[in-house]
């Protein structure tokens, strides 16, 4: 594997950039300086994050998110 998190990655099964075996890995991801761990999927060259809000649910079951702009950092939380 790369040392380079990829640009664009989900914690959904269903995306077509979700990828187990990096989420297995650990990923961590700083937005705006501060570490974020509620974040559903982030893509780095567009500049934002997708954050769980809460416990609540839409629907069709998936939990709600709030998309926000700015700087993304992700980064492995262990030398693998």
């Amino acid at each position: 594997m790369t040392e380079t998190p990829p640009d664009r990655l989900s914690s959904n099964p269903r995306s077509p950039f979700y990828d187990a075996a990096l989420l297995e890995r650990g990923i961590g991801v700083r937005f705006k300086g501060v570490e974020k761990n509620n974040v559903e999927e982030y893509c780095v060259s567009e500049g934002w994050v997708r954050l769980t809000v809460g416990t609540t649910m839409d629907r069709k079951g998936n939990p709600m998110t709030v998309k926000l702009q700015g700087p993304v950092e992700p980064y492995f939380r262990s030398a693998s």
